[in-house]
């Protein structure tokens, strides 16, 4: 990845995150800490990977993006806010009343949204079957999950992940967001997945694990992914809950709660002071 590549990606991904925090701050609730930390994946997906048309979002050789923690949905929001699919400035009417930005994807409702998710595990079900059907189309157009490392304690993930390496789904990229966090602890101390790799070999799949904040880690194995066959891919991406906000980081409480206005300031202050940084470089 060149420099000026890797810059621009940097000042979306700090966008995404700054989206984030104002749209939680603005519906006093919400999901931080989880969006932050795919907000990185989202800045290379869309604005360097991924096929889609925001002029035509219902455009059917697109790439599909299942987000099946869909709670992360601030996150998913900025992403298509910041690419064209609706105004950022609608970013702050996140989960009101007569926004079409719910707490969670809404399909129906908001343009790029490429499925409804919400309860856990179902999503990557919705995602292996956009798979099969662009196969049975003879499309070439590629769709990812995005999935929670507590997601995979839902026996549903692990069904779909059965019958996508029984239909050779090469179409198929997984990236499991391993932050170790999940809303009631460590995923150790609720209900372990560990070891992640190990099961998503056995499961059949190519697997790929990477730093899920380096950009150049993320396109490589997005790459790798795209160019891989015969097998759907996981790439497991170790990262931080609630990344660039320094008191979210690594910190459980921030799985499901809004800063107030005080946390908001200091939030945005920050995120405002790594965006100027990469702008200047």
């Amino acid at each position: 990845m060149d420099a000026t590549t890797k810059k621009q990606l940097l000042i979306t991904a700090t966008k995404i995150r700054m989206a984030v925090i104002e749209g939680t701050y603005n519906a006093k609730s919400g999901h931080p800490g989880g969006s932050l930390s795919i907000a990185d994946t989202l800045a290379v997906l869309y604005f360097l990977h991924m096929r889609t048309d925001p002029a035509n979002p219902g455009w059917q050789d697109r790439d599909r993006l299942v987000l099946s923690k869909g709670h992360t949905a601030p996150a998913l929001y900025g992403a298509l806010a910041l690419s064209g699919f609706f105004p950022v400035e609608e970013i702050p009417t996140l989960r009101h009343i007569d926004s079409h930005l719910q707490g969670h994807p809404d399909m129906k409702g908001t343009p790029g949204v490429d499925m409804s998710t919400g309860s856990l595990g179902q999503g990557i079900s919705a995602a292996v079957g956009m798979a099969l059907a662009a196969k049975l189309d003879g499309s070439d157009r590629r769709v990812f999950a995005i999935l929670g490392d507590g997601e995979l304690e839902e026996g549903q993930v692990w069904e779909a992940t059965m019958f996508a390496a029984h239909k050779k789904l090469d179409n198929l990229c997984l990236i499991i967001d391993n932050n170790h966090l999940q809303i009631d602890g460590t995923v150790e101390e609720v209900n372990s997945p560990y070891p992640i790799p190990e099961k998503f070999v056995a499961f059949g799949f190519n697997v790929i694990t990477i730093d899920g904040h380096d950009l150049d880690q993320i396109e490589s194995a997005l790459t790798a992914a795209a160019g891989y066959k015969g097998k759907p891919t996981a790439i497991i991406q170790k990262s931080v809950k609630g990344k660039g906000v320094s008191f979210m980081e690594n910190q459980v409480g921030w799985h499901g709660t809004a800063p107030n206005k005080e946390q908001y300031e200091q939030a945005m202050q920050e995120l405002k002071a790594q965006l100027a940084k990469y702008e200047e470089a």
